[in-house]
C-alpha cells in the first residue's frame, strides 16, 4: 500500500527509479530540454530543482552532494559553471513543462521539459519592465468629451452648443480645403509660366547666333576683297 506517499513510483524499483532520474537530470542539464512522458517530467522536476538550488553555493561540499545524485562529472561542471550563474537571481521554478499530446503507440501523455532561462523565444516575448501595455478605445474619447461639455453647460462657462461646435469644425475644414486648392492652383500657374519664358528665350538665342554668323561672313568677304586688291596692285607695278 502507498498510504501517504508523496511521489510517483513510476512502476519501478527504488534503485531503477533513482538511476533513471539521475540519467534524465544529467541529460536535461547538458541538452537544456528533453522530451519524455508527463509523469516522468513531474518526477524529474522535483528531483532536479533542489540540485539547481544547491549549485548556487559553489563549494566543495555542494559539488560532492550534487555529484552523489547526478553521477556525471560533465553535467556537474555544466551545472556549476554555466547554469548556476544564470539562475542566481531566480527564487525557484527553474524548469517548464510543455505538453505535446499523446504518444501513438500506447497513448501516453507526452511533454517537453526545459530550463526556463534557456528558451530564448519565450524570454523575448516578455514585455520590458516599466512600460505599460494598456490600450484605449476611441469611444472613450467621445465619452470624456460629452461629459466635459455637460459639466461646462451646467456651470454656465460655455456659450456654444455641441451643434455649433460641430458647425465650426466643418467650416474650418472647408477653409483648409480651399487653401489647399488655391496653393495647388498657384503651383500650376508657376509651372505653366516657366515653359513660356523658355520658349521666348530660345528664338533670341537663335537670332544672336545668326547675326554672329553674318558678321563673320562679311569680315571674311572684306578680307578676300582686300587680298584681291593687293594682288592687282602688285601686278600693275
Amino acid at each position: 500500500m502507498r498510504h501517504r506517499k508523496g511521489f510517483n513510483h513510476l512502476g519501478r524499483t527504488n534503485t531503477h527509479r533513482k538511476a533513471m532520474l539521475s540519467n534524465m537530470a544529467s541529460s536535461l542539464i547538458l541538452q537544456k530540454r528533453i522530451t519524455t512522458t508527463t509523469a516522468k517530467a513531474k518526477a524529474l522536476r522535483s528531483y532536479i530543482e533542489p540540485l539547481i538550488t544547491k549549485s548556487k553555493n559553489d563549494t566543495t561540499h555542494s559539488r560532492r552532494v550534487v555529484f552523489s545524485y547526478l553521477r556525471n562529472k560533465y553535467a556537474l561542471s555544466e551545472l556549476f559553471r554555466e547554469i548556476s550563474p544564470k539562475v542566481i537571481q531566480r527564487p525557484g521554478g527553474y524548469t517548464r513543462i510543455l505538453k505535446t499530446g499523446n504518444r501513438l503507440g500506447d497513448n501516453a501523455e507526452m511533454c517537453i521539459i526545459e530550463l526556463v532561462d534557456y528558451n530564448e523565444n519565450m524570454l523575448d516575448d516578455k514585455p520590458a519592465k516599466g512600460k505599460s501595455t494598456r490600450r484605449r478605445r476611441g469611444s472613450g474619447k467621445k465619452k470624456t468629451g460629452e461629459a466635459s461639455a455637460a459639466t461646462a453647460v451646467a456651470a454656465g462657462t460655455e456659450d456654444a452648443t455641441p451643434a455649433e461646435t460641430a458647425e465650426e469644425k466643418e467650416a474650418g475644414e472647408e477653409n483648409a480645403e480651399t487653401e489647399v486648392q488655391e496653393e495647388s492652383k498657384g503651383e500650376a500657374k508657376t509651372s505653366e509660366e516657366k515653359p513660356e519664358t523658355e520658349v521666348k528665350e530660345e528664338p533670341e538665342a537663335e537670332k544672336k547666333a545668326t547675326e554672329g554668323k553674318a558678321e563673320a561672313k562679311e569680315k571674311e568677304e572684306k578680307k578676300e576683297g582686300d587680298k584681291a586688291a593687293d594682288k592687282e596692285e602688285d601686278k600693275k607695278e
